[in-house]
């Protein structure tokens, strides 16, 4: 194997070992949040701007997902589908967007949001969560805690995501995002904010299921609303009837 390959991997595992380990109270609070969104028939909300859409993306309409989760599309942010591709980048830097996005949305107070931020200084997540949760949102922030620490803050306010969330998952990436260095590179390369994020956001799925599975298997709740792979006997049926049954929940075009 190339060493770089293999450094590549050694360094993606060490990283999520030290996110499971570090972050075991963090995930188990915002699965708390995510379980009782669901048990009290509230929406649940995901964002993420250019990169971090993908983390977003990847618990919404899931097989092994849960239903009434929705993609917060910002047209321009929803990973680098937008061209040219720095308009992503300017965009995040709009003051007011966050505010004119949710208000379109059919969020309400008691409802939940992740918002996904590799640094968390930008003005779009900063100004999300802040507005979220001046609606009365809970909101779970993920995001590194490494860059409060070195780079200034692009909102006026000089907050971070950090600063307006009721519980944030540390991702722990450096500054950066880079794991490794090769003489006659310029810069670190192999980032692993991608499958660590999307790792955390998919543990607090996996808890907050467990949570409403254990509650169904005792009686005192339905079983949680999943979704099935497309691809397995009778999972397209399933689930349309699983996005029927949760309609006022499901927003995936709004």
């Amino acid at each position: 194997m190339n060493d770089l390959v293999g450094s590549y991997f050694d360094a993606a595992i060490a990283h999520l070992r030290r996110v499971r380990d570090e972050e075991a109270d963090t995930i188990e609070a915002a699965a708390a949040l995510l379980a009782e969104a669901v048990t009290e028939g509230r929406r649940v909300f995901t964002f993420g701007a250019g990169h971090s859409s993908l983390a977003a993306q990847d618990v919404v309409y899931r097989a092994g997902g849960l239903v009434p989760v929705n993609l917060l599309n910002v047209p321009g942010m929803s990973g680098v589908t937008v061209m040219p591709a720095p308009l992503s980048s300017a965009l995040e830097r709009v003051s007011g967007l966050a505010t004119a996005t949710l208000d379109l949305t059919p969020a309400t107070a008691g409802d939940l949001l992740f918002v996904i931020s590799l640094s968390g200084r930008q003005v779009m997540p900063v100004e999300l969560a802040r507005y979220a949760r001046d609606r009365g949102m809970k909101v779970v922030g993920v995001t590194s805690l490494a860059y409060p620490a070195r780079v200034p803050s692009a909102h006026p306010s000089g907050t971070y995501l950090k600063d307006h969330c009721d519980v944030v998952l540390d991702s722990k990436i450096a500054v950066g995002d880079g794991e490794l260095t090769r003489p006659g590179a310029e810069t670190s390369f192999g980032p692993v904010s991608t499958i660590v994020t999307s790792a955390l956001m998919q543990a607090v799925v996996a808890s907050a299921v467990g949570r409403l599975a254990d509650r169904a298997a005792a009686g005192d709740s339905p079983a949680p609303p999943l979704f099935r792979s497309g691809n397995v006997p009778g999972g397209t049926e399933w689930n349309a009837g699983q996005m029927a049954a949760n309609a006022e929940r499901v927003f995936y075009t709004y």
